[in-house]
């Protein structure tokens, strides 16, 4: 997917320029980091489509990067470059919220297919949305608040916040529960099996006073996931 925005982050020089070369090369535009600490810098400074990440780094190694980025980029898709080829070293870093990893020596051949399926697989990023009117409820998303139609307010707490601010950015698609692990716990759902996603929702039903056996917000899509029951609308100013 050439004109994404790919960060490498490897200490060792050569590996570092020759993988940046490559995705030139193939179109991406790239950025660079020599340790952990500079690659988590320009990760959270910039808009990042994908970060190849080195696990052994000084300063900072890869885990402690990823732990970091998922605080407050959920969704970056990372993939582990390592020297590490046991199991145990690869399960630990998906479980950590790796999207793949590429054990070393590897060929750039096989770096970029494992960039191009991650793009591919990886859900489009929605912009965030500061605010939305939906079934006679205004939500202010810096706020947290909800006000309905009779003036009462509603403090959302931050978690289901996030959750409506992403299916709102999200219109017209359900948005599955694997997804929204993903994007918003920041936690990779391969394997889960886990109530979460629908505990949260039933509480961000109750605070938006939105029945579940006529909803007017929330909609449940039978074997996909969530999305709002009608397109929002942008709060007038």
């Amino acid at each position: 997917m050439p004109s994404s925005t790919i960060l490498v982050v490897e200490d060792d020089t050569a590996i570092r320029r020759g993988l940046a070369d490559a995705l030139k090369f193939a179109g991406y535009r790239v950025l660079e980091a020599a340790d952990g600490q500079q690659g988590l810098d320009a990760a959270l400074e910039g808009s990042i489509d994908l970060i190849l990440l080195d696990i052994l780094m000084p300063r900072l190694d890869g885990m402690g990067v990823l732990r970091e980025l998922r605080k407050s980029r959920s969704g970056t898709p990372v993939i582990f470059l390592t020297a590490k080829g046991e199991e145990e070293d690869r399960v630990r870093g998906l479980r950590a919220g790796a999207d793949d990893y590429v054990v070393k020596p590897f060929s750039a051949t096989e770096v970029l297919a494992r960039v191009e399926a991650v793009l591919r697989r990886a859900p489009e990023r929605p912009a965030p949305i500061k605010g939305l009117m939906i079934a006679g409820r205004t939500v202010n998303f810096e706020r947290r608040e909800v006000t309905f139609t009779d003036n009462s307010r509603e403090l959302l707490p931050e978690l289901e916040a996030n959750v409506l601010s992403y299916l709102a950015a999200s219109p017209g698609r359900a948005v599955s529960r694997e997804e929204l692990l993903l994007r918003v716990w920041g936690v990779d759902p391969r394997g889960m099996q886990t109530r979460t996603v629908d505990m949260t929702i039933a509480r961000l039903r109750e605070h938006l006073r939105d029945s579940l056996d006529d909803p007017k917000v929330i909609l449940t899509v039978r074997g996909k996931g969530y999305m709002l029951a009608q397109q929002p609308q942008a709060p007038s100013a």
